[in-house]
Order: structure tokens, then C-alpha cells, then sequence
């Protein structure tokens, strides 16, 4: 089995990010997450990205604590993530994908989903799970990109889904 490495603009010198190995990529911070995409407490799902690689695809990581909002309704006695919230999580790492990809400024502009399809829950995420969701471009054209993601804990799959989005210009 071969390692997984990070790899950053500066590890590799002279070579394009979409040369390395699909296994590399870049990080992505939660500082640049938040100058990536305009959500916030409560709504922010992902807490980083791994394994960026510029149009090809990137690993969003929501590690899903108790005080998450949606526990104390969603259930009380039975506490699990609210399955369309792990979409919106794959979402908003698609849309930090795009965002890095196309070098979009934030400030003016919103990434809309467009569609969603081929959704399937396979098994309940609770308290304490660290959700690792490698999302990848399936079509790029213009500001519109069609991804397909999926949502690990630990090795077992929790979550698929075919999606796409936009960037639009938000009402001034």
C-alpha cells in the first residue's frame, strides 16, 4: 500500500499541481475555508480539506461533535447527523474546490447547488464520527462543475451523492 503524502505549491517545484499524483494534493485551513465560501457557525461543515488538486478534487473533514445544533432535536435520545447535512457538507467541499480552482473571490458572489441526485444513505453518523468526504469532478465547464462525493467514517461509506453547482453573482 502506498503512502499518502501532502503536497504543497512548494514541495513541488516548477511541477503543476495537476501533474501530481492523485494522492497529493494541498491543504486547506479552516482560515481559508472561511475565504472561501461566505458560511458560518452554525451552518460551516467542513473544518478542513485535504488532498486539493486544482479541477480534480479534494477531501472535505467535518469532525461531528455533540454541541452540533441539530443534536438536540435530531434526536435527543438517539443523536444523528441529519442526512441532508452530509450533503451540504459534500457541498460546501465542492464549492471550496471550485472556489480554489477557479480563484473566484468571494466577496459579490455565491456557488449554488443546481442539482442533486443518485443520493444514498448507507449508515448513521453520531457524536464523536470524523467525516472524511473525498468529492471529485466528474464535468467542468465555466463557472459550472458536476461532482460526485461520498462520506467516510472511518472506512465504512455513510453517504454518496452526484451533484452540481454554480457560481452566481449575489443581489447587491
Amino acid at each position: 500500500m502506498m503512502d499518502t503524502m501532502t503536497t504543497t505549491e512548494q514541495d513541488v517545484p516548477g511541477a503543476d499541481l495537476e501533474t501530481v499524483a492523485p494522492a497529493a494534493g494541498v491543504a486547506v485551513d479552516y482560515a481559508e475555508i472561511l475565504k472561501r465560501i461566505p458560511h458560518r457557525y452554525p451552518f460551516l461543515l467542513i473544518d478542513r480539506g485535504e488532498n486539493w488538486v486544482k479541477n480534480k478534487s479534494m477531501t472535505g473533514i467535518k469532525n461531528v461533535t455533540f454541541n452540533e445544533p441539530f443534536f438536540t432535536g435530531h434526536f435527543p435520545e438517539n443523536p444523528v447527523m441529519p442526512g441532508v447535512l452530509l450533503i451540504e457538507a459534500m457541498g460546501q467541499t465542492g464549492a471550496v474546490l471550485m472556489s480554489k480552482s477557479l480563484d473566484v473571490e468571494v466577496e459579490g458572489k455565491t456557488i449554488f447547488f443546481m442539482s442533486v441526485d443518485g443520493v444514498r444513505f448507507r449508515s448513521p453518523v453520531r457524536p464523536g464520527d470524523v467525516v472524511r468526504m473525498p468529492v471529485e469532478v466528474v464535468r467542468h465547464r465555466g463557472d459550472v462543475f458536476k461532482f460526485r462525493g461520498e462520506a467516510y467514517v472511518g472506512d465504512k461509506i455513510v453517504c454518496e451523492a452526484e451533484f452540481a453547482a454554480m457560481v452566481v453573482e449575489s443581489p447587491k
